[in-house]
């Protein structure tokens, strides 16, 4: 198991993994934490894959200290999580409860002691319930509030924290969980999600300002999902699907907050405009230290006239095209092909990976190992897709793989694995993978070329 020998990361690069509060935390009902949106949405039946729910997950909420050795296990530089907004506001606005982000006080310090760097987000999806009781994020004072719990946390830790993620891909909370009603809160409405899109990048400006405000030297980035889209077929009506389907997926969420305002093409599509106020424009436009970039696959785009907007759907690209458990194709150039276009388009400065992985239906074996080659290829196919990047002048500074345990995929429930540390869910065991040796020899491997000098 070692890394390509025919590319060195620059000696500073990030090697990191990433996780969720609702995804891996557990504890729900612990010390103050009052309910979220996805509490709600998992607990209503048939809304999650075999009913499962974040009640217990990886119960990384008790086990944070097992889970950081595992870190330190793989040898990784950064801890990308996020913090529960209902765990320390947990009415949205409000008082602030001390024991909740008193748990990410002592997370911050174990991080720091042990050499691994916190990159928190902010938001990874999981509003507080009662916030959305009143009107969620279709509703400005939703932005509002997530401003206000932006100061109170980074004025809590940004003593210790210099790097902060406002935004989880805020495509997936305001598409499909407004549009498509996937994901909480579970509607299906475009009148509800292009207000919700807006105040989420709304919130994103307005917690940047918040953050630096209190800290003003804090490194702020956004993270967002990205892919390629491509026609189906060289028909005109798939281009112009594949188009509109990139305006959806990407430029809807680019382009704003480089100051281009929302795309019109987007806006004559959904047939409504956005509930701009004065100074918006620039509040959501504002500076980045640093872009974000979750890749999982490309999008092959079919017209679909009779679909919901963007009228658009994805499909099978071509029969026997390597996929994952989740049906998800597998293109490793498809990343590089994001992280060039961000830096050749959109002018970026500084990128980072903060999320790609692979899910497969994993299993211990025999030998008390759990032996994953898909994750392991897929794994060691993409880094060196994010060095053939650097290579071609892309700024990228940092590469967190998804996951570093397995835990709840959301609406797909505990089915698909993507860690790279197996969970038996009903013991909280813990078995690093054969892909988690391999991301750590991958790491191993470059630190030390890196002190050796450039490769010949």
């Amino acid at each position: 198991m070692t890394t390509d020998p025919d590319y060195l990361m620059p000696g500073d690069f990030v090697w990191g993994v990433a996780t969720s509060a609702y995804q891996v935390e557990g504890a729900v009902a612990e010390d103050g934490r009052l309910p979220s949106i996805w509490d709600t949405f998992s607990h209503t039946p048939g809304k999650v894959a075999g009913d499962g729910t974040g009640d217990v997950a990886c119960d990384h909420y008790h086990r944070w200290r097992h889970d950081i050795a595992l870190m330190k296990t793989i040898g990784v530089d950064a801890y990308r999580f996020s913090i529960a907004w209902p765990r320390v506001r947990p009415n949205g606005d409000g008082p602030v409860n001390a024991a909740g982000l008193g748990f990410y006080d002592l997370l911050v310090d174990a991080l720091l002691a042990a050499g691994i760097t916190p990159y928190p987000t902010l938001y990874h999806w999981d509003l507080p319930q009662a916030l959305q009781d009143r009107g969620g994020w279709t509703v400005r004072d939703t932005a509002e509030r997530f401003a206000e719990y932006a100061g109170i946390v980074t004025a809590a830790l940004g003593d210790r924290v210099t790097q902060w993620a406002t935004l989880n891909e805020p495509r997936c909370a305001a598409w499909i969980g407004h549009l498509e009603g996937r994901h909480a809160p579970g509607i299906s409405d475009i009148s509800a999600a292009v207000p919700a899109s807006y105040h989420l990048l709304l919130g994103h400006g307005l917690a940047a300002q918040a953050i630096r405000a209190q800290r003003p030297g804090a490194q702020v980035g956004l993270v967002n999902l990205h892919g390629a889209c491509e026609p189906a077929s060289a028909r005109a009506t798939d281009v112009a699907a594949a188009a509109r389907l990139d305006g959806h997926a990407n430029r809807w969420w680019l382009d704003p907050i480089h100051g281009r305002g929302f795309p019109e093409d987007m806006l004559r599509v959904y047939r409504m405009d956005v509930p701009s106020k004065a100074g918006d424009d620039e509040t959501i436009a504002a500076p980045l230290d640093w872009l974000g970039v979750n890749y999982y696959t490309p999008s092959v785009v079919a017209d679909d006239p009779e679909g919901p907007p963007p009228y658009a759907r994805e499909v099978t690209a071509q029969a026997g095209a390597p996929r994952t458990l989740l049906d998800w194709e597998i293109r490793a150039d498809g990343l590089e092909q994001v992280l060039l276009r961000l830096t050749r388009e959109y002018g970026a400065q500084r990128i980072l990976v903060t999320e790609n992985g692979s899910a497969w239906a994993d299993t211990v074996a025999l030998d008390g190992r759990v032996h994953d080659p898909e994750r392991l290829r897929y794994l060691q196919e993409h880094v060196a897709s994010c060095a053939r990047a650097i290579q071609l002048g892309v700024p990228l500074a940092g590469y967190f793989a998804w996951s570093l345990l397995d835990n709840l995929e959301w609406a797909d429930g505990y089915r698909p694995r993507f860690g790279l540390v197996y969970v038996d869910f009903a013991t909280q065991r813990r078995v690093l993978k054969d892909s988690g040796a391999a991301y750590a020899d991958i790491i191993r491997t470059q630190r030390a070329r890196s002190s050796d000098g450039p490769v010949e």
